[in-house]
């Protein structure tokens, strides 16, 4: 395997008994990495059910407030099938079982950032600890012909309709946190009805040394929300708040919910995107869906202010927006930053 196809697949590179880790992924001597402490600590829970038709108030004061003070929360009761989830898991895990030459059909092609495998921005770049799948699945134009269309039926229906599904999710919480509490105009939310959608499938093997490598590295989504599908219940998952490293546990076909970079420009910085990373282990491989959405392409993104709430944040095109965000080697919040309003 050539060097470049062997940084595509480290799923390929543990086939043969590893002792230690390559220099190209080892980030924690990294002066950048160094290491955070790390506390348990449970995200708070929302019951989508609750949310439309129990308990509705109290179930949106606590969405509210989770957003505000966590920018992640667990959501239950979501209302997408145990079948869907089980029949979606079978596939991913079968996808990823694919011998690399299957795989690598789908593989980055120069200058891009969709398909299988690493984004390889410079040579001394490090590595993450996973092999991922990027693709962007809507509007329908901006579909590769060669990754999605391409896939095996079976994978690529079962991603249709759960995409679909949770398109519908995406609009309640979105409808409900800037409609029904932030009181924004319905036209200025509704950019995210049939807006951008974007799929991560990752691949995380076991690591025999996990303290020295991350599985993704530390950042925060350019997008309004983000849902993640922890696809075999392995965790891996740690978000920072207040300086501090905190495990995701996540409760049995419960998706977590995180709030993006677009949707703390729309709330002018009422609700936070939050950095997150992935770690590994070594003993067992872990598998995640991460399903993004975000306003149309065409649309313009900025704060919803009034007399007595300042813009903090700049009004950019969502489709540059984008742009300049995969242009950029990930690192923290450091493009929300550049938003801001000095």
């Amino acid at each position: 395997m050539a060097s470049s196809e062997a940084a595509l697949s480290v799923q390929e590179l543990i086939k043969k008994p590893v002792s230690s880790v390559p220099e190209r992924y080892i980030v924690k001597l990294d002066h950048n990495h160094e290491p955070s402490p790390v506390q348990d600590e449970t995200i708070p829970t929302i019951n989508l059910k609750n949310l439309i038709h129990g308990e509705a108030t109290l179930e949106l004061q606590k969405l509210d407030s989770a957003c505000r003070d966590w920018g992640f929360f667990q959501l239950v009761d979501h209302g997408i099938s145990q079948l869907v989830l089980e029949t979606l898991k079978d596939e991913i895990e079968g996808f990823f079982r694919l011998p690399l030459e299957e795989k690598m059909k789908y593989k980055i092609r120069a200058g891009d950032v969709e398909g299988y495998g690493a984004v390889i921005i410079s040579e001394d770049q490090k590595l993450d600890w996973g092999d991922r799948f990027f693709m962007i699945t809507n509007p329908l134009s901006r579909r590769k012909p060669y990754l999605l269309p391409e896939l095996p039926s079976s994978l690529r229906s079962i991603l249709e309709l759960y995409i679909a599904e949770l398109q519908n999710v995406a609009m309640t919480i979105v409808g409900v946190l800037l409609g029904k509490v932030l009181k924004i105009e319905k036209r200025e939310w509704e950019v995210f009805e049939d807006g951008m959608q974007s799929v991560r499938m990752t691949y995380y093997p076991p690591c025999p040394q996990p303290d020295l490598v991350m599985g993704l590295t530390a950042h925060s989504d350019a997008t309004g929300i983000t849902f993640l599908n922890q696809v075999n219940g392995v965790h891996g998952l740690q978000i920072k708040k207040h300086g501090i490293w905190i495990p995701v546990n996540v409760s049995s076909n419960a998706l977590v919910v995180n709030i993006g970079d677009i949707l703390e420009i729309m709330s002018n910085g009422l609700y936070k995107s939050v950095e997150h990373r992935a770690t590994v282990n070594s003993e067992k491989e872990r598998i995640s869906l991460a399903v993004f959405f975000a306003p149309k392409f065409e649309s313009e993104i900025g704060p919803s202010v009034s007399p007595t709430n300042p813009p903090l944040y700049k009004k950019i095109q969502m489709e540059k927006y984008v742009e300049d965000f995969f242009t950029r080697k990930l690192n923290g919040k450091s493009y929300l930053e550049h938003m801001k309003i000095k």
